[in-house]
């Protein structure tokens, strides 16, 4: 008998190498899919509908998603929208990516004892700046959103709603930055906001494409479920950003970055990405890697007929080796962009972002040139952050003091009275110590990393007063050990890193 899988977002990077692998499968799969009736997806998905059911619709309207949720075995929540154009448009992010988790809430709800599974696809943003040597991360960490980072915000948020909403089987997989070939189209001011040395453990296109396909089949464990999980691509993937500068340059014939681009261009902090030391945890389960060494995948990536000209011209002329120059002109005027540009902050004196993403102008200026930067792979020792609880300790033997030790480290209190022992599922009552109260999950607080919504950052100018609330992780900081420990130790006891609800500075469009 088929599996009916619900894909959303199947038109998108990862959506569309998800459908592919499961039209490789498709005498297991019945496909299922909601796609904006665009011009371009028409195109996109011409002559396809002998063999999947495409529902023209929008994820922000219930009755569309209902459809795709209604006789589904499995939901592939993919969907939604995505830097950089999270970036310029964070109310929209807010609506589309929100409203998604909630209509596909309410519409797996709405299936009363027919529930389909749930897979949520989420993101490394929602754990925020994690700087060495705090660049080695896990599930269970705290999350801790980036400031501006309205994709994160948006993801964190969809996290909390899909997999403690009363779903039956669900899980949360955390999507890593994806390489695929058209990553090198992407030319905007965001690929400055990237410290030289922060990292990421890639993850292929190609690998979540099969991770998609692989996480529908029937011999994917019960304990695999209700959890949260990190993708990435494994050991051969995990590099600093400067050496993704380094393979992505000279795998399209350009100059290394010292020749093409100042140090000082790029941010310092408050960007995302870490490696996993729970990596393998999902490659265990569903065997989704192909373990292609990095260096031959992005010879790869150049041989792509989707590449533009130019940079075809310049990998087959080796141009742009000769006249480094030209190519940094274009550089700089990329960071020197309106509204996203790193070098418009500085010259407009901007001094929320200089302080989100450098510490202040003083550090800013500070930033060494690049013959005095330490350029070395970072260091492959993980720092263990404390959970707050015996990792050590059976699930099933948890109970209220376990539950009650963990909200003490978060600051806070778990007020509930009882609770039946090793039930992670059915939500307690918390207390942080602002004193909001707030229900949630053993899991969702323990396993997940989350804890008070009222604390969260909720910066929307446009939402009435009593629900926005600034990024201010210094004051979370102080009264959560938990968070503490990634955020004291990468900034400084004087600094000020409060960012308030009115953050759209007129370029909502």
């Amino acid at each position: 008998m088929k599996t009916t899988v619900f894909l959303t977002g199947a038109t998108g990077t990862m959506g569309w190498a998800g459908l592919q692998e499961l039209l490789a499968h498709k005498e297991n799969y019945n496909i299922r899919i909601l796609a904006r009736p665009s011009e371009k997806n028409k195109r996109k998905l011409a002559g396809m509908e002998q063999d999947i059911n495409i529902i023209w619709g929008d994820l922000s309207k219930y009755e569309d998603v209902l459809k795709g949720v209604t006789g589904a075995d499995i939901v592939l929540h993919v969907g939604g929208m995505v830097s950089p154009q999270a970036d310029y448009r964070p109310r929209a992010t807010r609506k589309t990516n929100l409203g998604a988790a909630e209509n596909i809430q309410k519409a797996v709800l709405a299936q009363g004892d027919n529930q389909p599974k749930v897979v949520y696809i989420g993101s490394v943003a929602q754990m925020g700046d994690r700087r060495e040597p705090l660049h080695w991360g896990r599930a269970g960490d705290p999350i801790c959103v980036s400031a501006y980072d309205h994709y994160g915000l948006t993801k964190a948020m969809a996290e909390r709603i899909l997999t403690d909403g009363g779903i039956k089987k669900w899980v949360s997989l955390r999507q890593s930055g994806i390489l695929y070939p058209a990553i090198l189209k992407n030319y905007d001011p965001i690929m400055f906001h990237v410290p030289i040395r922060g990292v990421l453990e890639w993850a292929t296109v190609e690998d979540s494409g099969r991770l998609l396909e692989r996480v529908c089949r029937p011999e994917v464990p019960e304990e695999f479920w209700n959890r949260y999980y990190n993708i990435g691509s494994g050991k051969e993937y995990r590099i600093s950003n400067y050496e993704f500068e380094i393979l992505l340059l000279n795998a399209i014939g350009c100059p290394r970055p010292e020749k093409i681009f100042n140090a000082n261009w790029f941010t310092t902090r408050n960007f995302h990405g870490m490696w996993y030391i729970d990596g393998d945890e999902l490659e265990n389960y569903l065997h989704f890697r192909a373990n292609t060494p990095i260096k031959e995948y992005f010879e790869q990536m150049t041989h792509s007929t989707s590449l533009p000209t130019g940079i075809k011209l310049a990998k087959t002329t080796q141009a742009a080796r000769l006249v480094p120059h030209i190519v940094k002109l274009a550089m700089r005027a990329m960071a020197n962009k309106p509204v996203h540009g790193t070098q418009t902050w500085i010259k407009q004196n901007q001094q929320q972002r200089i302080a989100a993403y450098y510490g202040s102008l003083e550090k800013y200026r500070a930033i060494p040139e690049w013959k005095d930067m330490d350029l070395s792979h970072n260091s492959e020792t993980p720092v263990l952050l404390d959970h707050g609880y015996d990792e050590q300790k059976p699930m099933e033997d948890f109970t209220l003091e376990d539950m009650q030790k963990a909200a003490a480290f978060r600051g806070g209190k778990c007020l509930s009275k009882e609770m039946k022992k090793g039930d992670w599922d059915t939500q307690l009552e918390w207390q942080c110590a602002e004193g909001h109260t707030f229900k949630a999950s053993p899991r969702l607080i323990l396993l997940g990393g989350h804890w008070c919504p009222e604390c969260f950052p909720y910066p929307y100018a446009d939402e009435p007063k009593e629900k926005q609330h600034p990024w201010n992780w210094d004051a979370e900081a102080r009264r959560n050990p938990f968070f503490a420990q990634i955020w004291t130790p990468l900034h400084d006891a004087d600094e000020n890193n409060v960012y308030d609800a009115h953050v759209f500075d007129g370029w909502e469009h």
